[in-house]
């Protein structure tokens, strides 16, 4: 019951989200600006993602190194799979799907996985913002946005102190979970959650060096920067103009807000504001909504496509997944 309300909760959100991008837009303008836009482009926009996409990997490589280490080749699909499953599943179940595919291929635990893919998303957060932050001089964002970023800055800035902390003293943070375990868990539950626990914390390891941190840092930064590359790329099949830093600012402004709960796929929730970004910025609200709503499929249909060759030739279910995940740590 809890599962379905959050997915129709996220229906709602994007319905509403989606409702305030298309807003006082002329369907048949944007429907001629589709039609009259220069798809060749895409091409290189999907190169340079895929790129971005194997940075990810080597940044995952790196961050499990500590746990076990496993060769890019064998990561990529893996990686794939993770962002397929976010595209298609609620609630960025891909997360939970890529650490189940990395226990079954390398024996990683699930919860050890987990806890590097919370400390990607983390940086990842930090690195929209560095972006807004870097934009401002020459990309106002505007007073709209002024309030979400204060708040998102709180949130990722806060959760990255919390989880530094757990890693820098780990027996302290034993110590300090298995206090609320022992009182709060049944007891036959204990020893699970003792286990798990445990193997998230060495899934942390890699934010106990000021090298690693700074590494990851990086190529967060570098991730963002080539798919802000894909943005740029994908702008040219439009008849519009704007500067590499109002799309670094867009690149922030979409991916902080797909943090918000929304239908599988990120709907409306990408849209509405990369649109609002875009049209503060002077370009046409037909152009805007148009290139949009292309970038967004851009971005989703081949990591999606390859994510489910991968998934096919693991010969996995989501049902499988769901079923294995709540017996395996």
């Amino acid at each position: 019951m809890g599962k379905r309300w959050r997915f129709w909760l996220g229906i709602l959100i994007s319905a509403l989200f989606l409702t305030y991008a298309l807003r006082g837009q002329h369907l048949g303008d944007v429907w001629e600006t589709l039609r009259r836009a220069n798809y060749w482009w895409l091409v290189p926009g999907v190169a340079i993602y895929f790129v971005a996409v194997w940075v990810r990997t080597w940044r995952w490589h790196y961050m499990l190194r500590p746990i076990k280490p496993i060769s890019l080749s064998r990561l990529f699909p893996i990686v794939t799979i993770g962002y397929m499953g976010n595209n298609i599943y609620p609630v960025r179940a891909g997360e939970v799907l890529r650490s189940y595919v990395l226990k079954r291929k390398e024996n990683v635990s699930i919860s050890a996985s987990l806890a590097t893919v919370v400390v990607e998303r983390l940086f990842d957060g930090v690195a929209m913002l560095f972006f807004v932050f870097v934009t401002l001089p020459f990309a106002s964002l505007g007073r709209a946005y002024e309030g979400p970023v204060i708040l998102f800055s709180i949130l990722f800035f806060g959760a990255l102190a919390v989880f530094f902390a757990l890693a820098i003293s780990p027996q302290r943070a034993q110590r300090w979970y298995a206090y609320f375990v022992d009182r709060i868990i049944p007891l036959r539950f204990r020893p699970l959650a003792h286990r798990s626990l445990d193997k998230f914390m060495s899934g942390l390891a890699s934010l106990r060096s000021k090298r690693d941190v700074f590494m990851i840092f990086s190529t967060s930064v570098m991730i963002w920067l080539l798919e802000t590359g894909k943005y740029w790329f994908v702008m040219h099949a439009f008849p519009f103009h704007v500067n590499f830093y109002v799309l670094m600012l867009m690149t922030a402004v979409v991916n902080l807000a797909t943090t918000i709960p929304s239908a599988p796929g990120y709907v409306g929730t990408f849209d509405a504001p990369g649109i609002q970004v875009l049209e503060s910025f002077g370009v046409a609200g037909d152009l805007a909504t148009g290139y949009t709503l292309v970038l967004h499929a851009a971005l989703w249909l081949p990591i999606t496509l390859l994510g489910m060759y991968y998934m096919g030739h693991e010969s996995l279910s989501w049902r499988e997944v769901q079923a294995r995940v709540q017996v395996e740590g």
